[in-house]
């Protein structure tokens, strides 16, 4: 439940002009505007199931999107019922300016692919269906100004190549593979809540620069209530992300009852060093490696 000090657990992606938002609990608009965010221009929302926390802000947030006067189509992707659940939900949201597309998950593991970036979902071990998620920013190679000269390329297609277009020309195709080196390193984040521990989490985490899960628990004694009601305590999450060999982790998504989750960081940080007791509107930029 959101409490007076916190709210509920979503996430906020933003790249090149794109807002991704994971889950929409009661209370999610809030915390946007709290951190001078606007839900006007997201562009996806993505769930990771349908428990109340993590969808029942939906038709609010939609209003206030339409009360803004937006017309740009919003996507929504999800497990399989997505149509049914957003439909249920949208009867007292019934009249909005702009369309909405859902994208429901089939697979149990799925990438939808983006202009620069693409979102893997993976299944997980919840109560319900319930999935994780990796958003990669892919980044191709450098463009190499000498192979383009080599290969009379003319210099009017040099920036179409760059942004990965093929051409067809006086009879001849360029591709962007003649003029750009191998690709490099992107970024990634991995987000992940309501699950049990299991292998895919690590598996799908790996190469990530960040990687976000939950900490339901940091009592030592709630670790059969986690077992019981498909959670995670924090030590198994810093387990996870020591497989990974992320470079950092947040814990999210806590219990109503832990009330000061960085109390127990001392122990969890023994099993994984860089641990962060994630706190409301807590962000940072990732940027490419320097090459």
């Amino acid at each position: 439940m959101p409490l007076p000090y916190r709210w509920l657990t979503a996430l906020m992606l933003r790249y090149n002009g794109k807002s991704i938002l994971i889950d929409c609990g009661e209370g999610t608009q809030i915390a946007l505007r709290e951190k001078g965010w606007s839900p006007k221009p997201i562009d996806i929302i993505c769930f990771t199931h349908y428990h109340a926390d993590h969808i029942s802000g939906l038709p609010g947030m939609l209003l206030t999107m339409g009360n803004a006067e937006r017309t740009e189509p919003l996507l929504l992707i999800g497990p399989k019922g997505l149509s049914r659940v957003v439909n249920a939900l949208r009867i007292i949201a019934p009249e909005l300016p702009f369309e909405i597309e859902c994208r429901e998950i089939t697979e149990a593991e799925q990438t939808f692919f983006f202009d620069g970036f693409d979102i893997k979902a993976f299944k997980v071990n919840h109560s319900v269906v319930c999935y994780g998620y990796s958003m990669t920013v892919t980044r191709g190679g450098r463009f190499d100004r000498e192979r383009a000269l080599e290969q009379q390329i003319p210099l009017k297609l040099w920036s179409r190549l760059q942004k990965g277009e093929t051409i067809t020309e006086g009879g001849v195709t360029y591709t962007p593979d003649m003029v750009l080196g191998s690709p490099r390193r992107g970024l990634k984040v991995t987000y992940c809540t309501d699950t049990r521990p299991t292998d895919v989490i690590a598996a799908n985490a790996v190469g990530a620069d960040l990687l976000i899960l939950e900490g339901m628990y940091g009592e030592h004694d709630k670790l059969e209530k986690a077992r019981e009601n498909k959670h995670m305590t924090m030590y198994e999450a810093a387990k996870i992300a020591r497989a990974a060999q992320v470079p950092e982790l947040w814990l999210t998504h806590y219990s109503p009852s832990l009330t000061h989750p960085e109390e127990y960081l001392g122990e969890v940080r023994k099993l994984f060093p860089n641990t962060v007791a994630a706190r409301d509107g807590r962000t940072v930029e990732l940027n490419f490696d320097e090459e």
